[in-house]
């Protein structure tokens, strides 16, 4: 398949280069002034992986749209509506899109995929969700990742195309909860950082424990199952998020709480203001989301916020026993 990656950073590059090495026709794309692509083209490496000869790079937009039958879109969530006002220009006739980032758009409170439908009407997008790290995956350690969509052709066509012995990929059955799960596991994991940098590390099995009660809760709400919050978009991605040296989001929080400057992308930001936003529309408690967002707006310290969660007043650990 002739398939572009729009978006050249650490993840799509990435992508690209995987897409590539399972056999597909893959060009690289990104801004003209964008570092990463600066050095893809100069070197053809990124710092995990080189590009081979056979992975075409560009910073042409209509060419990488036009060419392609899959376009593969991995850019800061929150930029999407902008970003996909510039791709509506060309002919998208045929074409399918693929979401790579995991996020709800700040403000509306979109999922991603409706993003994709408002601004591009009724076309055929997808999904890829699930736990992994470019640098784990380029030494050659295997993961499992989901591919959803509401056109269950493109979702059973990807995973085909795409499956490979490095990356087993699962036929998601729950798009919604895919969309919320992975963009919701973000904050979680900036939570977990929070914690490594109050030296209270030993209380992520309890953030895991409740912060998968609380996002199920949301995605049932949402009408989607409860249970995709114990699948490969949530929980099964904790791991890579929550303990990984190369999450950005964990990285993110434990900066935050230390008072230190953090300049890479944490998508978790925005995400948990947008799922505060959602838990008042659903009437859904989400108490660890809440701690979050104060603590980012500078509205409590670590230890107020962590005092505020446990003096919470007693519940049963399940609704429905």
């Amino acid at each position: 398949m002739k398939i572009s990656v729009l978006g050249c950073g650490r993840w799509g590059a990435f992508i690209a280069w995987y897409l590539n090495k399972v056999g597909h026709e893959v060009m690289s794309w990104g801004l003209p002034d964008s570092p990463h692509l600066k050095e893809l083209k100069e070197t053809r490496q990124n710092g995990m992986l080189t590009f081979p000869d056979s992975l075409m790079i560009s910073d042409d937009l209509e060419e990488a749209v036009t060419r392609a039958e899959i376009i593969v879109i991995s850019i800061s969530s929150q930029a999407l509506r902008s970003f996909l006002s510039d791709v509506k220009k060309f002919d998208l006739t045929g074409k399918s899109f693929v979401l790579c980032m995991k996020g709800i758009e700040e403000g509306t409170g979109c999922r991603l995929t409706q993003v994709v439908g408002e601004v591009l009407g009724e076309i055929p997008v997808a999904v890829w969700v699930g736990p992994g790290h470019p640098q784990n995956f380029v030494a050659g350690v295997p993961n499992c990742m989901v591919i959803d969509s509401a056109y269950p052709e493109l979702k059973q066509k990807l995973v085909a195309e795409f499956s490979s012995s490095l990356i087993r990929f699962y036929l998601g059955t729950d798009l919604i909860g895919s969309e919320v799960g992975a963009a919701a596991k973000n904050v979680v994991g900036i939570a977990a950082g929070m914690l490594d940098g109050m030296g209270y590390a030993c209380l992520k099995g309890a953030l895991m424990s409740r912060g998968t009660h609380e996002v199920g809760k949301l995605i049932k709400a949402m009408g989607g199952s409860e249970y995709s919050a114990y699948g490969l978009c949530h929980l099964g991605d904790y791991e890579a998020t929550l303990f990984s040296k190369f999450s950005h989001n964990r990285m993110f929080g434990e900066t935050f709480v230390r008072g230190e400057p953090y300049t890479q992308l944490a998508e978790g930001v925005a995400t948990c203001r947008a799922l505060v936003s959602l838990s008042h529309k659903y009437g859904v408690e989400m108490p660890i989301v809440n701690a979050v967002r104060a603590l980012l707006a500078g509205e409590v310290d670590g230890k107020k916020a962590l005092d505020e969660l446990f003096s919470r007043s007693v519940k049963r650990e399940f609704d429905f026993m």
